[in-house]
């Protein structure tokens, strides 16, 4: 009885010693900042003041007031979220598919796809920003097409497809690979089983492999929704918000009044409003695939 308990007393020491540290870390980083964030919605502070002014709720009445730009940052943000989700899976699916298919430089193609994800963010939109402005200058001057003469990055409702075209553009090698492992772990007999049934390819996609893809589905929708929501370096390098505020993120509007205008207050009462929001869509999206992958 004694060696028992000496064995958990030396278990609960040992997982004690490895977990205090990881604790510390995700306190420091994540959860005091957090309490922080919630003290300082509370308080008028420009960060340079040694005591910030209590305010109470003064600070989110101003995000709902109508001079507030926060609701239209958060609309920018849902229309590039579901623009995101929806181009970049059916994309990556699509080319997964013919990915998996035999046929040479299968694997350098996969390549390819991959190495745009492996970038950083900012560079990829700087890349792109001069693609768009001396790239297409250049194209239209040999081709005359007339689409490479408009202004991508200066039309506010062209910038919205540019910014969202280069963000998928640049996550699409990574669901490529998720949506690619998920194909490959189908059984074989179960394909098999569907052709010797007579059911044609379209029929075999949508009727046995897409179904078998719920988790593969399930994981790369969710992803890019967190990613989508979190939208901020891209239109940093690419737009920096503009033309006006047209391609202005909900990350950024926090940024620039927390960062730029030196009002954390009001910034820690953004980042507490939109804390919230992702919470709920992320858990609800969640739910709703859970539920329809365990229907499948």
């Amino acid at each position: 009885m004694n060696r028992k308990s000496a064995r958990k007393k030396k278990e609960w020491t040992e997982t004690l010693i490895f977990t205090t540290p990881a604790l510390i870390l995700v306190s420091l980083m994540i959860y005091i900042p957090f309490v922080m964030s919630g003290y300082y919605s509370l308080t008028e502070w420009n960060g340079i003041a040694k005591e910030p002014v209590f305010i109470g709720f003064d600070n989110f009445k101003k995000l709902f007031s109508s001079g507030s730009t926060f609701a239209g940052t958060l609309w920018f943000t849902i229309r590039y979220t579901l623009f995101f989700m929806l181009f970049s899976n059916v994309a990556a699916l699509a080319l997964a598919v013919a990915l998996t298919q035999k046929f040479r430089l299968a694997d350098v193609y996969r390549g390819l796809f991959f190495i745009p994800y492996i970038m950083s963010m900012t560079i990829v939109g700087f890349i792109w920003k001069f693609i768009f402005t001396k790239g297409f200058e250049k194209l239209f001057s040999l081709t005359s097409l007339e689409f490479l003469n408009l202004s991508w990055l200066g039309d506010p409702k062209l910038a919205f497809y540019s910014v969202s075209f280069v963000g998928v553009w640049q996550a699409l090698g990574f669901y490529i690979v998720l949506y690619i492992a998920g194909l490959q772990a189908i059984p074989k007999d179960v394909l098999e089983a569907a052709r010797v049934d007579g059911a044609s390819a379209g029929q075999t996609f949508f009727r046995v492999t897409l179904p078998l893809l719920g988790p593969s589905i399930t994981t790369c929708v969710f992803m890019s929704l967190t990613n989508g929501l979190k939208v901020f370096d891209i239109i940093l390098a690419l737009t920096k918000g503009g033309p006006g505020t047209s391609t202005y993120s909900t990350t950024m509007q926090i940024y620039q009044e927390a960062f730029t205008n030196n009002n954390y207050g009001l910034g820690s009462a953004q980042a507490i409003i939109y804390f919230v929001f992702v919470l709920i869509t992320t858990q609800l999206v969640l739910r709703v695939m859970s539920r329809r992958e365990v229907d499948l």
